[in-house]
C-alpha cells in the first residue's frame, strides 16, 4: 500500500456530502495507509512496468539516489564489492540536485489512472510546493480529487462536487511531505543506510556490464520485520545514479509476487506554478470552505464532550429556525451561508422537539458522537411534520488548525 494514501486523510475535512457510510469507509482505509507509511517506504501497483522501465530515457525516469549511501559504508552487505563508480563523493552530489519531481503510483486493478505527486524544493532542500492527483476509482462517491499545499496551507478541490477546502494544518502537511521526503534522496539514502545499519534489509546488487542498462538493487526485509516478506527492487542509472523507479514485492507461497511500481518522472524539470494553484483551474461558482480565515464549529469551553456534542446539535437548529444561516454554515465547518439555505432553507424547520444522549459512532475509528433528534418541519402548506435525521453526527474540527471546537460533519 502507497504511503501517497496517507494524503487521502484529506478527505475527512470535506464532512456535508458524502453519506455517512462512505466519509467512514474512506477515514478507515485512510487511518491504516498513514500506520503503512509510518513503515515502509512508497510503493504502487502496474503490471509489465518493467520494459517500459528499461527503456524509458534518464530524463524522464530520475528522483533519488536512494541506497548509494548504504553501498559505499558497508559493502559487507553485498555478495560483490561495489565499483568505483559509486563513490560516496559523487552520490552526495546527486544527493542535494533534486528541484522538481513528478511521482506516478501506479494501481493493479488501475494501471492506466495513477495517482500523481508533482513537487517543487528550495534551495535548501525543503518543500516548496506540492500538488496531488487522485483519480475517481479512488473514491468514486467523492470523485476525482485534485489537492495543493503551499506554505502550510492545503486546498482539495473535490471536483465532483465542485467544492474546494481549504485549511491549515501540520500534520496534514507533514503527511505531504512524507509522500516527497520519501523521494527526496537524502533521506531516502538515510534511511535505507539506518535499516542496514540496525540489521533490518538485507542489500543485493547486480550492475550489468552494459552501461545503458541500470543497476538493479534489491532490499529484502527479514521474516523478522513487522510486515514479513517484503522485497523491493531499485532501478538506478548508471550514469547519474538516480533511481528511476522502484518495484514492489511480496512473498506468498514461497515466491515473491509482484505488487506494483512506483515511477518517478521530469527530474529536475521545472513545473509550471500554475500547477501549485487552483484559482484558474476550478469553475468559477465552485464552493470554497475556508477553514483558515474563520473560526468554524462551537467552542467546547467547560461542557463535557457529550454536552458539546448536543450544543452544537442544538445551535444548528436553531439557526435553522432563525434562518441564520452563516451561523449554520460555521458549525458545519465552515460552508458559505448562501450553500446552507440552498440545501437547508426548504426544509423550515418551526422547532425541535427532542434531543437525545449522544451515541459513541457506531463506527470504530471514526470518533465523535450520533446524537438522535427530532424536529418539526412544515410545508408550504401549512402541514407540519416530525423529521428524525439519520444523525447528525458531531466530533472536533481538526485539533490542531482548531482545538477544542466541534462541528456536525455528517447525518442531517
Amino acid at each position: 500500500m502507497s504511503p501517497s494514501e496517507s494524503i487521502e486523510k484529506l478527505i475527512k475535512k470535506l464532512r456535508y456530502q458524502a453519506k455517512a457510510e462512505t466519509r467512514e469507509r474512506i477515514l478507515g482505509n485512510v487511518l491504516q495507509a498513514l500506520d503503512e507509511s509510518e513503515k515502509e517506504k512508497p510503493g504502487a501497483v502496474a503490471p509489465n512496468i518493467r520494459r517500459t522501465i528499461m527503456k524509458s530515457p534518464i530524463t524522464k525516469l530520475a528522483a533519488a539516489a536512494v541506497i548509494i549511501v548504504a553501498v559505499v559504508v558497508s559493502i559487507n552487505v553485498w555478495d560483490k564489492s561495489m565499483p568505483s563508480a559509486y563513490g560516496l563523493d559523487q552520490t552526495i552530489e546527486a544527493n542535494h540536485s533534486v528541484r522538481y519531481l513528478h511521482i506516478k503510483d501506479f494501481y493493479r486493478s488501475h494501471q492506466d489512472e495513477p495517482k500523481e505527486f508533482w513537487v517543487e524544493c528550495d534551495e535548501f532542500g525543503q518543500i516548496k510546493n506540492a500538488r496531488l492527483y487522485m483519480p475517481e476509482w479512488d473514491a468514486p462517491e467523492d470523485g476525482a480529487k485534485v489537492g495543493v499545499w503551499n506554505d502550510g496551507i492545503a486546498q482539495v478541490w473535490f471536483k465532483k462536487k465542485n467544492s474546494i477546502l481549504i485549511f491549515r494544518n501540520k500534520t496534514v502537511a507533514a503527511m505531504m511531505l512524507k509522500l516527497v521526503e520519501q523521494s527526496d534522496p537524502r533521506l531516502a539514502v538515510q534511511w535505507l543506510y539506518e535499516l542496514q545499519q540496525q540489521g533490518k534489509v538485507k542489500i543485493e546488487i547486480d550492475e550489468p556490464a552494459d552501461k545503458a542498462e541500470p543497476i538493479v538493487v534489491t532490499a529484502t526485509y527479514p521474516p523478522e520485520d513487522s510486515r514479513p516478506g517484503r522485497r523491493q527492487v531499485l532501478y538506478v542509472d548508471q550514469a547519474t545514479k538516480l533511481v528511476n523507479a522502484i518495484e514492489f514485492y511480496q512473498l506468498k507461497d514461497g515466491q515473491y509476487e509482484y505488487q506494483g511500481v512506483q515511477e518517478h518522472y521530469d527530474y529536475n524539470v521545472p513545473i509550471d506554478a500554475k500547477m501549485f494553484a487552483l484559482d484558474d483551474e476550478a469553475p468559477a461558482d465552485v464552493i470554497r470552505v475556508d477553514q483558515v480565515t474563520q473560526e468554524v464549529g462551537l467552542a467546547q469551553g467547560e461542557l463535557t464532550d457529550e454536552q458539546v456534542a448536543v450544543e452544537v446539535v442544538r445551535q444548528f437548529f436553531e439557526a435553522l429556525i432563525k434562518k441564520d444561516y452563516e451561523k449554520a454554515g460555521t458549525l458545519v465547518g465552515g460552508i458559505p451561508a448562501s450553500n446552507i439555505q440552498q440545501w437547508y432553507g426548504k426544509l423550515n424547520v418551526v422547532r425541535i422537539v427532542s434531543i437525545d444522549k449522544p451515541k459513541p459512532h457506531p463506527i470504530p475509528g471514526v470518533g465523535g458522537f450520533v446524537v438522535p433528534c427530532e424536529v418539526e418541519v412544515q410545508a408550504k402548506d401549512g402541514t407540519k411534520s416530525i423529521w428524525k435525521p439519520y444523525g447528525p453526527a458531531v466530533r472536533p474540527v481538526d485539533p490542531e488548525s482548531q482545538p477544542h471546537r466541534w462541528n456536525l460533519y455528517g447525518g442531517i
